[in-house]
């Protein structure tokens, strides 16, 4: 053990099934069951005094309904448990302002998703390289991908050990999500430098030392021509089909197909995020991001017919590229890698970071020629550069200054009182490090 001490340690770790379509039949209807149950739940909880709502009841009617009903018994009873305590779980996250209230789930929108809450259930055995074995209720013994690993047999106790599962289903099938808790010696603080971070577009993170990480297409040539001509297809059967008529088993085909290029897609990006961020948060002890507003950021543009927008199209393309991009989750990757290989992360303001020049720190219009090339209308300054470095010299020149918001933590401190004005450009050199 470190003289550090150590810390307990929570993580999830996501695998693909090797499931046969008998047994994706029967994950089907105990996920569907799930959602059911949940809209069960939410209609009665609606519909009861508030001075009426308990657990003790919300119990009883899920007890009561799997006696009633025989497609609710394919659940196991753990899991219908975890639906009741996820579900009471999403209002007191909703009460103490960190989400959303729950919502009705629909079948063709929602996740496919099965709990298995008890570790001790799993009885996970590794049989090969490359695969695994873990016990499924009501469902027997499933193989899965042995990519990482895990603390199972000798190698687990009260303090290593697999506290539960959740099987999840995508565009791509079946995968388990393990919830592994694990005792580590807590870090040493990072010897590392700051770096500024500028999310874009074009250039995926733009860093401020110029060491800017870019990424390709995430689709070969070949996927893009086949996923072009699914939704070409899609969109044509779509408009030939007759108002109130089902989908066909065509169509529903084709959809599968689309989703399954895009899921593709999706897990690629991620796996170069993960990468990406991975890298970065070994290299840097200090990194500093921006408190973007992505929901504001992606609003359409069409307005009103009383006051209807402009470059509609363009706004829409650019929604499109900014959704993509996933800036929410880099960040979020960030966050909790820095913080494991002992950094820290801080958010400082956005606005005018990409308009300022990081040389004089003057805002003079027009010095953003294109998306690319900043060159500084300042007459005592003229500093020429890329756009996006300029912007990320400004992001950890805003964190120097004393601008931080949120530390690596999460918790919404400040480094400064709101009293006090911000720390002029001039003072820049004087601040701390």
């Amino acid at each position: 053990m470190s003289e550090r001490g150590v810390e307990r340690r929570q993580f999830g770790h996501r695998a693909e099934l090797a499931l046969s379509p008998v047994q994706c039949a029967k994950l089907d209807a105990q996920a569907h069951a799930a959602r059911a149950m949940w809209n069960q739940l939410h209609d009665l909880w609606l519909m009861t005094p508030k001075c009426q709502r308990s657990l003790a009841r919300l119990d009883q009617t899920l007890r009561q309904a799997r006696k009633d009903f025989d497609w609710y018994a394919v659940l196991p009873a753990q899991a219908a448990q975890a639906v009741l305590k996820t579900y009471l779980q999403a209002w007191k996250n909703c009460w103490e302002g960190r989400a959303e209230g729950p919502h009705f789930k629909t079948r063709h929108r929602t996740a496919l998703t099965v709990d298995i809450p008890q570790g001790r259930d799993l009885n996970i055995s590794r049989v090969h390289r490359r695969w695994g074995m873990v016990n499924i209720p009501k469902l027997g013994r499933v193989r899965f991908r042995w990519t990482r690993d895990l603390p199972v047999g000798r190698h687990a106790d009260t303090a290593n050990r697999i506290t539960g599962a959740r099987l999840v289903r995508d565009d791509l099938g079946w995968h388990i999500a393990f919830r592994v808790q694990t005792l580590e010696p807590a870090p040493a603080p990072h010897p590392g430098p700051e770096v500024g971070i500028d999310v874009g577009v074009t250039v995926a993170l733009a860093l401020s030392d110029g060491n800017h990480h870019r990424h390709g297409a995430w689709l070969t040539d070949t996927e893009q021509a086949t996923l072009l001509r699914l939704e070409r297809r899609a969109a044509g059967r779509k408009a030939h089909r007759k108002p109130g008529t089902r989908t066909s088993r065509r169509l529903h085909h084709t959809y599968d197909r689309i989703h399954g290029l895009r899921a593709r897609a999706k897990r690629r990006h991620q796996d170069w995020q993960h990468q990406t961020t991975t890298r970065i948060a070994a290299t840097y002890g200090t990194v500093v991001v921006e408190q973007l507003q992505i929901t504001n950021m992606v609003k359409s543009a069409k307005g009103t017919l009383e006051r209807p927008g402009t470059n509609v199209a363009q706004k829409s393309g650019l929604n499109r590229a900014i959704s993509s991009e996933a800036w929410g989750r880099t960040v979020t990757m960030l966050a909790y890698k820095t913080t494991r290989h002992g950094g820290t992360l801080h958010k400082v303001p956005a606005p005018g970071t990409s308009r300022r020049c990081s040389h004089c720190q003057a805002t003079t219009p027009g010095s953003r020629e294109s998306q690319a090339l900043f060159v500084c209308k300042n007459p005592g300054c003229g500093w020429t550069g890329n756009a996006d470095h300029n912007a990320a010299r400004n992001i950890l020149h805003l964190y120097r200054t004393g601008h931080a918001l949120v530390p690596a933590a999460g918790r919404a401190v400040a480094r400064r009182a709101r009293r006090v004005k911000p720390t002029g450009a001039s003072q820049a050199g004087n601040s701390p490090r």
